[in-house]
């Protein structure tokens, strides 16, 4: 019985170990290779299906070989996605279209996919334990246009575009760009110095009326309604219009997935975009120029990366991200706003933003909270959804609407007053840490966190983000992206002249800044909390042309300690705010041990 015993159990460890083996596929096998003018798009749609027949969708690691692959929409994998953040065309063209898989490695050995038109370069979607790497994402022609200014006076300014873009002058002479499938009429800019690449000093967006526009006989352009003496000659500028059709990266109801070594150089909308996902493990994920000699200034169209409704842990460590047209980071939630009540446990839930709608909210057994939205405080205890199903669509895909059945009974000032309330999926939310990153020469901020639980945000340096460079937000009435902060450690960065232009929520290089309509009649505190660790900032470097340093709304518990800031003359001072520290409805704010070169100069402002 011992030997038969014996011979069980070791078939029973063959068993298991030919099960969890992992198959390394060659996707060359399957006619997948560099396509130098190719478009590879049919081949590595088929080749993906011949692998997942042939081998199943789990335990497989697929290896590209070095190269660059060539990405058109025509035969690439439609699929219709509703991403958040993002606008809303449908079906999307995919290049990479990764389904259902499980443990699932995609290793690109250098290789490049080089996107045409308006494509999703990758898709990741209800699949687990995935992990993609080594590879970069571009679009041959992007859909950002850019320009050098070669005279601004007051007749006009005189512009030459690059050579890469595509443009010409259409009806009432105005300036259009185009690619393969689109064509656009940019009049929104970013300036950027042109050795340095910093934005321009105190310019954020520009207004840049390209209409009426002349051909010079030299080949540059004449724009005589576009005048800003601000933009000397040498400056790059960067005509965008506020599309974002699609990220680079699509990650959706997927779990433990980790991005390693990859680096996205364009995409018309966010880096990454992650909705309803739990766990995400970013590794030197970097949103980036090819480099010093790239003549391009910018990468994406929006943020580098963006999470939204995701939980469990997310976390970016050694990344690089610049030239975004936004910030590295975004971590929130969506509230749904109360509609109507039904009886004393349903109401109906609509999503409200035009970029954020059609995807999962929640499920039963989640916890969530209740806020009133122009005062942006809790509205009874928090509840458990019993049921949810889509209103106006008969699946979720699409769907604006949710009834939403509670397991307790709703407070009663739901649906007995005019007053705006939304939903927050609390169990929806995650832990988040952002360490050793580095984030520069970008537009709007260099991060925004909307997490109720443990955030970490260290040792990353922070290089001309333009505005503010960390911001803790929370909005129930315009981007209706939650939430409030309870436990957030900012600690060992370095802040090098943020807050050299001003874009929304840009009060400080610092800024916690809650939306909040009737701050008068808020009787709580939106972040922090009587019970929790609330916002400690210490150990920090801020080199500063200016004096905002700390700007606080909405906050009970607060501590800025043992930070250096360093004053210098690079810039002239031009904010509104004068204050070093300013706090809007504000209590158990603590500043101690910090060190400051001018501290005759130092000011605090409590409101």
């Amino acid at each position: 019985m011992k030997r038969s015993l014996l011979i069980t159990i070791l078939l029973s460890i063959c068993v298991h170990m030919a099960w969890s083996e992992n198959t390394v596929v060659n996707i060359s096998d399957f006619g997948v290779r560099p396509s130098g003018s190719k478009d590879m798009s049919g081949k590595i749609e088929t080749a993906l299906n011949k692998i997942a027949d042939k081998y199943g969708k789990k335990n497989i690691t697929i290896v590209f070989e070095p190269g660059v692959y060539n990405l058109h929409p025509e035969k690439a994998r439609k699929a219709e996605y509703f991403i958040s953040n993002h606008d809303q065309p449908n079906p999307k063209s995919v290049g990479l279209n990764l389904t259902g898989w499980e443990n699932l490695t995609v290793n690109g050995n250098g290789a490049e996919f080089m996107c045409y038109g308006r494509m999703l370069p990758v898709a990741l979607v209800n699949s687990s334990g995935c992990t993609l790497e080594n590879l970069s994402i571009d679009f041959a022609n992007p859909h950002i246009a850019q320009v050098t200014i070669e005279q601004s006076t007051d007749d006009g300014i005189v512009f030459r575009p690059e050579k890469w873009v595509k443009w010409r002058i259409a009806k009432k002479h105005r300036f259009i760009t185009s690619g393969d499938g689109w064509e656009l009429c940019p009049r929104n800019g970013i300036a950027f110095e042109k050795d340095s690449r910093h934005m321009v000093f105190n310019t954020s967006d520009l207004w840049c009326p390209v209409d009426s526009v002349v051909k010079l006989p030299d080949g540059s352009i004449k724009a005589p309604k576009w005048k800003d003496s601000r933009l000397k000659p040498g400056t790059k500028v960067v005509l965008r219009t506020w599309d974002r059709p699609a990220p680079g990266i699509f990650l959706s109801l997927s779990d433990n997935t980790t991005l390693r070594d990859i680096k996205v150089h364009y995409a018309e909308g966010m880096g990454l975009l992650a909705q309803m996902c739990d766990g995400v493990t970013l590794t030197r994920f970097n949103v980036c120029l090819r480099g010093d000699d790239d003549p391009r200034y910018f990468t994406t169209q929006a943020d580098a990366t963006h999470f939204s409704g995701c939980k469990g842990h997310i976390e970016s460590t050694e990344g690089f991200y610049e030239g975004m047209m936004d910030d590295a980071i975004n971590i929130h939630g969506t509230y749904l706003k109360i509609i109507s009540r039904q009886n004393d446990n349903t109401v109906t839930g609509r999503y409200m933003h035009p970029q954020a709608y059609g995807f999962f909210w929640g499920e039963p057994g989640d916890s969530v909270q209740f806020i009133a939205s122009a005062i942006m405080q809790k509205e009874g205890d928090i509840n458990v959804i019993e049921s949810i199903t889509p209103v106006d669509k008969p699946e979720i895909t699409g769907a604006k609407e949710f009834r939403i059945s509670f397991r307790h009974k709703l407070p009663d000032s739901i649906g007995a007053s005019s007053r705006a309330y939304g939903i927050e999926n609390l169990t929806w939310s995650p832990t988040a840490s952002f360490t050793h990153n580095r984030i520069r020469n970008n537009r709007a901020r260099g991060t925004l966190f909307s997490t109720p639980r443990h955030t970490v945000v260290s040792d990353n340096v922070f290089d001309h983000t333009s505005g503010t460079a960390i911001l803790l937000c929370g909005d129930c009435n315009g981007w209706y992206e939650t939430g409030a902060c309870r436990d957030v450690v900012i600690e060992r960065n370095h802040f090098i002249n943020s807050l050299t232009n001003r874009f929304q929520f840009t009060e400080a290089v610092i800024s916690i800044y809650p939306e909040i309509p009737r701050l008068d009649q808020q009787t709580e505190y939106f972040h922090g909390g009587d019970d929790v660790p609330g916002i400690v900032i210490r150990d920090n470097t801020f080199e500063t042309f200016d004096h905002p340093i700390l700007y606080a709304k909405s906050i009970s518990g607060l501590k800025f300690q043992r930070n250096r800031i360093i004053t210098n003359s690079d810039y002239p001072e031009f904010h509104p705010n004068k204050f070093t520290f300013k706090f809007q409805k504000a209590k158990n704010i603590v500043i101690s041990d910090n060190s400051f070169d001018h501290p005759d100069n130092v000011s605090i402002d409590i409101e």
